[in-house]
């Protein structure tokens, strides 16, 4: 009898489901919250264009130094924010933040002019840990250093600033500035 209870036990030890530590934020997680805030304060802004400039690098020869800038705002539905990104006459660009159970998704989708993707397309990272209701940073994650290994170390950031009515995404490739630029919220919008 003995025998045969210490081999259920072992039975109930070996197979019994061990807790593992996830990296994913869980539905109640401060790190979900301030990303489903910052999903809500960029939804605010659906259904509006805004005009933007570089503002890093200044070098002349970058493609989108000296260029117009515009980001439009949508669709948007609750769990997909679509940014149509325009340089110049330029509309190959979309930018896509995706809310789902795993947190905030920010992801670069390149289009040829009939539409059909480019080679270079749907790339980005989740959000990391530290984010808040008006910044979120975005770390390269697997599928884009598989599509772009230069690009391992990217870190996008979206960052929504009150205080000066601006929008900014900016691009750190190797813990430097590759990119910057801002976007004037406080215009009034463009019609579409």
């Amino acid at each position: 009898m003995k025998k045969y209870f210490l081999g259920m036990v072992l039975l109930t030890v070996v197979f019994a489901p061990w807790p593992t530590q996830s990296k994913e934020p869980t539905t109640s997680s401060p790190q979900l919250k301030t990303q489903k805030a910052f999903f809500k304060n960029l939804r605010k802004m659906c259904g509006q264009r805004f005009e933007g400039t570089t503002d890093f690098p200044q070098n002349a020869d970058h493609p989108m130094v000296g260029k117009k800038l515009v980001m439009s705002v949508g669709p948007c539905t609750g769990k997909e924010i679509r940014i149509p990104f325009q340089v110049g006459e330029d509309k190959s660009r979309t930018w896509i933040i995706t809310l789902g159970e795993k947190g905030l998704l920010f992801k670069h989708d390149h289009r040829h002019p009939d539409g059909t993707p480019d080679r270079i397309t749907m790339y980005g990272g989740w959000a990391a840990p530290n984010g808040t209701s008006h910044l979120q940073r975005f770390p390269s994650d697997p599928d884009t250093v598989k599509l772009i290994p230069e690009a391992a170390t990217n870190v996008w950031t979206l960052q929504i600033i009150p205080e000066k009515q601006q929008f900014m995404y900016y691009l750190e490739r190797n813990n430097q500035p590759r990119y910057r630029a801002y976007f004037n919220l406080q215009a009034r919008p463009l019609s579409k």
